[in-house]
């Protein structure tokens, strides 16, 4: 095949709307932010403020799967207890969530 067919195979037949294409492409483009895009931005926002809204005492549960409770906080890792006297340095960003609000359910 060569390339002139290849260009009019994108050609609108006649009667055709041409914007039917572009139309369609968009509304795809639109469907995906809805209903991924947007999503995804959320959960993100609302991981980052419980991140930034954790204090000393609050039960964790990191992406490794370390449940523990916060001994202290520092700029980029937290020191979470999981033992007694048992202390590991945890970056902020593997933090996932409370261990309280599973516990309750």
């Amino acid at each position: 095949m060569n390339i002139l067919n290849i260009l009019l195979m994108g050609q609108p037949a006649q009667g055709q709307n041409p914007y039917q294409g572009f139309i369609m492409l968009l509304l795809i483009v639109v469907v995906f932010y809805f209903f991924m895009i947007r999503p995804q931005m959320k959960r993100q926002k609302d991981l980052r403020k419980f991140r930034e809204a954790l204090q000393k005492g609050d039960k964790v549960i990191t992406t490794g799967g370390i449940y523990g409770r916060i001994d202290s906080i520092k700029d980029n890792y937290i020191m979470v207890e999981v033992d007694t006297n048992v202390k590991i340095k945890i970056d902020k960003s593997a933090i996932l969530k409370d261990s309280s609000d599973i516990e309750s359910k």
